[in-house]
């Protein structure tokens, strides 16, 4: 198994994370040698040493600071789980830039640190999936280890339904798709992920149903609203994978166009996740919440209704859900 999963099992060690941090600074060996990947694989008969100072015992390491200004749309709460719907521009948990104004430090104030799952890592309390800073919608926060890692688990089988709507540029032609392809880092450009054949690339999955289109005009190509299906969670995917199509999401700051007008002046990605739905871990209820377009995006489509096209069996059933009002 990694390294890094096989230091967390010990019963003084702390979070995977943080047995990740102990190997970059070279305090664990195998078999007297230094270890010097958190990934390496550790197989059996190998002897594992690691230098643990005394204060990074125990779960108090890395707590988080609350943050109760930070308000949290819930849909859906009990003793296990959280579904809310995250607003646009917060960050999930914390990275350069962002310490104490994020999705986690809100869910501390919340639910207090010590009532969060903690298999992500000490600085991600709760967390099980996330969403880009400027994408909003529906994701879903665990109370413990085991529900954390039971809803992971759901992830990782494709039976959690991640549905998000994307307005993209140009036609879209056919009325459904799939997309596969690898994704991995971008080699010339270390916050940008590619589609690649490279070896070390994930496989991802991306499904597509379109909704409705827009005519082309003057200064643009025209549009096409889609409903995108998550069957694995790589980072950035649906706006890759747009761009991959040559339909980059229209306002995405990091895969799209640079160009206001085209983007009718939005400044980050018009990406919401709007529905997801699963069985309970525990109590085996099935768990569904829709959620409506926030209002930037909204007024994005309503200046677009006069060149629309029309709709697709799947965009007449959907698009009221939106909050669309034509």
């Amino acid at each position: 198994m990694r390294l890094d999963a096989f230091l967390a099992t010990g019963p003084d060690m702390p979070s995977r994370s943080a047995c990740a941090r102990l190997v970059e600074e070279g305090s664990v060996t195998i078999n007297t040698c230094e270890a010097t990947s958190k990934s390496e694989k550790v197989l059996l008969g190998d002897r594992v040493t690691c230098e643990l100072k005394v204060e990074e015992k125990g779960a108090e390491a890395g707590l988080l600071a609350p943050n109760p200004e930070i308000p949290l749309d819930i849909r859906y709460e009990d003793e296990h789980l959280i579904v809310l719907s995250k607003q646009a521009g917060l960050v999930c948990h914390p990275s350069p830039g962002h310490v104490d104004d994020t999705l986690a430090n809100a869910l501390v104030a919340h639910c207090g640190y010590g009532n969060l799952g903690l298999l992500q890592g000490e600085d991600r309390p709760g967390i099980v999936h996330r969403l880009d800073m400027d994408t909003s919608g529906l994701m879903v926060a665990a109370k413990s280890d085991e529900v954390q890692k039971a809803l992971q688990d759901l992830i990782r089988l494709r039976v959690l339904d991640r549905r998000y709507v994307v307005l993209v540029h140009g036609y879209v032609a056919h009325d459904k798709g799939t997309i596969v392809t690898g994704i991995a880092r971008s080699t010339r450009d270390r916050l940008r992920m590619t589609v690649t054949d490279d070896p070390t690339a994930r496989e991802s999955i991306t499904t597509y149903t379109t909704l409705e289109r827009f005519e082309a005009g003057r200064r643009d190509e025209g549009y096409s609203l889609l409903e995108c299906h998550l069957y694995t969670g790589r980072t950035h995917q649906i706006r890759v994978h747009m761009r991959h199509t040559g339909h980059p999401v229209v306002g995405d700051q990091l895969y799209g166009r640079g160009d206001d007008r085209a983007n009718h002046g939005l400044r980050r990605q018009f990406l919401h996740s709007w529905h997801i739905a699963f069985d309970h871990p525990v109590t085996g209820e099935p768990i569904e919440r829709a959620d409506r377009l926030p209002d930037d995006l909204l007024a994005i489509l309503e200046g677009l209704k006069e060149t629309s096209m029309g709709r697709t069996g799947a965009g007449e059933r959907i698009c009221p859900q939106l909050g669309a009002s034509w």
